[in-house]
């Protein structure tokens, strides 16, 4: 599992990222506090407190590069 912190600030960018992790088989899990939510479940996405930076746990155990490089305009600086 990998961990890498990152910024939906937008409803675009919500649904863009949405978009590009749907296309892997990998499951991906948001952390928010104490919430846990499907990272490809738009809704569970709104849910959350959008205004900071929010933890992504990515389930993978190959193509982890490849999904890392899809998430680089998400990953929070």
């Amino acid at each position: 599992m990998k961990t890498v912190s990152i910024c939906l600030n937008s409803i675009e960018k919500v649904k863009s990222f949405v978009n590009d992790i749907t296309k892997f088989d990998s499951d991906f899990d948001l952390v928010s506090g104490r919430y846990v939510i499907d990272a490809k479940s738009i809704m569970g996405i709104f849910s959350l407190d959008l205004a900071k930076p929010i933890d992504l746990n990515v389930h993978a155990e190959k193509d982890v590069d490849v999904i890392l490089e899809v998430l680089k305009p998400y990953i929070a600086e």
